[in-house]
C-alpha cells in the first residue's frame, strides 16, 4: 500500500491560495499571491529540499496547469517534480506533453493507486482535490506549514465535507520567522468526551 502525503503552506486562517508569487493563482480576485515571500530562513530551505526528493504526486486539474506550464522549464530547482509519475485528477484533461503524467477520473482510481505496489504519493497545492482525498479517508499523513498570517480571504486547505478523523503529531518546528512546520499522521477515528470542571 502507498502512503498518500499531503504538503500544503497555509496561514493562520486556513488560505493556501497562492503561496509562491502574485501571478499563482489570482481566480475569484485573489490579490495576496506571494504571501509565504518574506518568511523563508535556513531551516525551512533544509525542510523543502528534503520534501523536494522525487515521489509520485497526485495533483488536481488546476494545480496540474500551474505546474506543467513552470516546472518543465525549472528543473534545476525540483528535478523530482518532472522524473515522478504525476497522477492528474481531471474529468476534461486526458493528455498532456508533460512526461510521466496520468491521468485519473475519480476517488476509486485513487483508492486503486493507493492499494497499488509503488513509490509514496504527495499531494501539493491542489485544495478541491484535498477536500475529496479526506472526505473519502485516502489521506494518511499532513505536513502542514503554518504561517503567521491571516488573508481573510482565499481557497482554504480544510472546508466542510471532510470525513472526522484523528491525527497524531509527529514532528514540529519552528522557523526563525515563526513558520510553524507541523507534520501529522493519521490516527484512527475522532474520539470525544467531558472536559473536566
Amino acid at each position: 500500500m502507498r502512503k498518500i502525503t499531503v504538503l500544503s503552506m497555509i496561514t493562520l486562517d486556513g488560505v493556501m491560495q497562492g503561496p509562491g508569487g502574485p501571478g499563482e493563482d489570482t481566480s475569484g480576485g485573489f490579490k495576496y499571491g506571494g504571501w509565504t515571500a518574506p518568511y523563508g530562513d535556513e531551516l525551512f530551505g533544509k525542510i523543502m529540499q528534503e520534501e523536494l526528493k522525487p515521489a509520485d504526486y497526485i495533483l488536481g486539474r488546476k494545480t496540474f496547469g500551474i505546474f506543467a506550464s513552470y516546472w518543465p522549464h525549472h528543473a534545476d530547482f525540483w528535478p523530482g517534480i518532472n522524473d515522478g509519475t504525476k497522477y492528474v485528477l481531471s474529468q476534461t484533461m486526458e493528455k498532456s506533453d508533460w512526461k510521466n503524467t496520468i491521468f485519473l477520473k475519480s476517488p476509486a482510481d485513487i483508492e486503486k493507486l493507493k492499494n497499488s505496489a509503488g513509490a509514496d504519493i504527495q499531494v501539493w497545492g491542489s485544495g478541491k482535490l484535498v477536500q475529496l482525498l479526506l472526505k473519502h479517508d485516502l489521506v494518511d499523513e499532513l505536513r502542514l506549514k503554518i504561517y503567521p498570517v491571516i488573508l481573510g480571504e482565499g481557497k482554504k486547505l480544510f472546508e466542510n465535507g471532510a470525513m472526522p478523523a484523528a491525527f497524531t503529531l509527529t514532528e514540529s518546528q519552528v522557523t526563525s520567522k515563526g513558520v510553524i512546520i507541523a507534520n501529522y499522521k493519521r490516527a484512527g477515528e475522532v474520539v470525544t468526551g467531558d472536559v473536566g470542571a
